[in-house]
């Protein structure tokens, strides 16, 4: 028997997956410090995957990031709600992207 050795968080489905296709695998369960991370590195991966997903992905891979960013904002313990008052908060002070706005050079640094 083969074994592909991908080390990295998945789904809570994809056991049953495995096994429903007849396949064999090893999962443990990670601590409150490896989830952290894990879940950012997943963001990450599915950020990248977004960055290069044709038109027909795009749905896809924006549900794969919404459900991290749920994730991430339970695991510390905030509602997504919390989240979702945070980017108002921040639209309404700084704006969204509807405009298409690149900013070449400016006399200030980034963030200010």
């Amino acid at each position: 028997m083969k074994k592909y050795f991908h080390r990295k968080l998945i789904r809570d489905k994809i056991p049953e997956i495995i096994e429903a296709n007849n396949g064999h695998y090893e999962t443990r369960i990670l601590d409150e410090k490896e989830f952290e991370i894990e879940l950012k590195k997943k963001l990450i991966e599915e950020a990248k995957e977004l960055h290069n997903a044709s038109d027909d992905e795009i749905l896809g891979e924006l549900a794969d990031i919404l459900e991290l960013v749920k994730s991430i904002a339970t695991q510390k313990g905030m509602g997504f709600r919390a989240v979702e008052d945070k980017q108002i908060s921040k639209k309404e002070k700084r704006g969204g992207f509807d405009k298409k706005i690149f900013l070449e050079w400016s006399d200030q640094e980034s963030g200010k």
